[in-house]
């Protein structure tokens, strides 16, 4: 399966190097803002011994359609910004290439072209796209249903330099019909990402945690991600839908 990976940032990183040592994958190119490390070979950057042909290209350097024409793939994964999808979203659906987006903070806006372009293809958002996290969440439902009336607080924990509340946090919070005073958030150090979910019962509590230990995470979530829309018809898809079919068999 041929991938485009769009954001080189230390996830983007991450995720790369997940993709170039999985024998299912190839990664045929890397695409970021920067003119910095144009034509640099992904493997040879990362340290890497492979034999896939991924180049780093800029978009100051060549178009989204230029790239495409040079290097065709099946799925365009992103780990950009929340506005990168403008740049490659109507004519990856236009050439039925799967969308993969791993952006934590979309708009309105965003959303909605989201919804647009899956009229027409395949497209998956997650704004934590590791497994582990995902499955929480669907614990986390569960739980809930069993018990609706009881209290429930998040806490999010990441870098120093991360702005704004986790993504992942926002979204448990709307999974859970919760207050967004419900997040609590810890900056400090270097930490990947960590949630904690504290359901307090009378006379019990109930802690569900995860912690992403390396960015590397991310890449196993793409992957397996990536994996499970084989098949799938057009619509937009979240992590729900690839997993709620392992509970149901």
């Amino acid at each position: 399966m041929k991938v485009g990976l769009i954001g080189f940032g230390k996830t983007g990183k991450a995720v790369a190097s997940v993709i170039m040592q999985n024998k299912e994958f190839c990664l045929e190119w890397v695409l970021r803002q920067k003119i910095a490390l144009d034509k640099r070979n992904v493997s040879e950057f990362l340290g890497i011994s492979s034999n896939e042909p991924g180049l780093i290209y800029s978009l100051e350097t060549i178009s989204i359609e230029e790239l495409l024409e040079i290097h065709p793939v099946d799925i365009i994964i992103d780990f950009s910004s929340n506005t990168g999808i403008y740049s490659y979203g109507k004519i990856a659906s236009a050439k039925n290439i799967k969308i993969i987006s791993a952006i934590s903070h979309y708009q309105t806006e965003e959303i909605n072209f989201l919804k647009e372009l899956s009229e027409t293809n395949v497209v998956f958002w997650s704004p934590n796209i590791t497994l582990g996290v995902n499955y929480l969440l669907f614990a986390a439902k569960f739980l809930k249903k069993i018990a609706p009336w009881v209290d429930i607080e998040i806490i999010e924990e990441h870098f120093k330099g991360k702005d704004g509340v986790s993504g992942t946090a926002i979204k448990i919070a709307e999974a859970l019909d919760l207050n967004k005073s419900s997040i609590n958030s810890v900056r400090a150090g270097g930490i990947v990402g960590k949630h904690e979910l504290i359901f307090g019962f009378p006379y019990q509590t109930v802690r569900l945690i995860h912690e992403s230990i390396s960015r590397e995470a991310f890449g196993n979530g793409v992957m397996f991600v990536a994996q499970n829309l084989t098949g799938k018809r057009n619509g937009l898809y979240n992590f729900e839908d690839i997993l709620l079919p392992y509970f149901n068999n």
